[in-house]
């Protein structure tokens, strides 16, 4: 595996990190940025900090699943 590839995977587990635990702990400075306004107003804050929550688990497990099976 390459350096690249080791960076990219290894952001999959950073921002799969800070995504969870920013919703795990209902962060303002990450729930109230532009980016999330989107979903913060289609399924109000509870329901988007779940939404994060998910997201974090999937792009950890993405990034542990591409370290632990690439070749």
């Amino acid at each position: 595996m390459q350096l690249s590839e080791y960076f990219i995977l290894s952001l999959f587990v950073i921002m799969g990190a800070v995504s969870l635990l920013a919703s795990l702990f209902n962060a303002d400075w990450f729930l109230n940025s532009r980016q999330a306004a989107t979903f913060v107003q289609w399924l109000g804050r509870p329901g988007a900090r779940i939404f994060y929550s998910l997201l974090g688990f999937a792009l950890i497990a993405c990034g542990i699943a591409g370290f632990l099976t690439w070749e």
